[in-house]
């Protein structure tokens, strides 16, 4: 028995969030940060000669630091679990759908997948937004960490003309910890 209705039809094909708009254009010195705490050595990342020898303008963004450049950042990840420890939910899809597990008990989250194609590379002064909509909730599962629902979300990466830069679906399982025997 999981206390929770399974028909999340009214969250399925929302937007899950306002865009989120990257507060800095992509930049070098970002780009550089990334490859050295990931120690990728991929010359075009850093190299604008090696960049160029293979075609390319200039240097480019690894295609999986696509969704560093919209984190809305740690002051806002603590505004939102300040917000949830009030109760107080925000004004959009996610948000609500949130509200809802939380108060059924499924607080716990763990990423369990993401799926990306990259469409374009992303260069220097791309400034990226990202739109987001609530793809699927699952019903109830068990799993090893305890019973809950996947939450799949499908983003959008655009830059400032609005062309998709990458597709990604993001997999989330919110749910409420296996009850551990002794």
């Amino acid at each position: 028995m999981t206390g929770l209705r399974t028909d999340f039809a009214e969250f399925t094909g929302q937007q899950a969030e306002p865009p989120r708009v990257a507060r800095y254009a992509v930049n070098e010195a970002m780009i550089r940060n990334w490859v050295e705490a990931v120690d990728d050595r991929n010359p075009v990342y850093v190299d604008e000669a090696a960049a160029k020898a293979t075609g390319r303008p200039g240097v480019i963004a690894p295609p999986a630091m696509c969704s560093t450049w919209i984190m809305a950042g740690y002051r806002r990840y603590r505004e939102i679990q300040e917000l949830r420890r009030e109760g107080t939910v925000e004004d959009f899809a996610y948000s609500r759908l949130m509200s809802v597990l939380d108060a059924a008990g499924y607080t716990s989250v763990v990423a369990t997948d993401v799926e990306q194609e990259y469409v374009r590379e992303i260069t220097p002064g791309t400034h990226v937004t990202c739109h987001f909509t609530i793809e699927a909730v699952s019903e109830g599962k068990r799993t090893a960490l305890g019973y809950g629902h996947f939450v799949t979300l499908r983003k959008h990466y655009v830059d400032e003309a609005g062309e998709l830069l990458v597709d990604e679906r993001f997999r989330i399982l919110r749910f409420r910890p296996a009850e551990r025997s002794a």
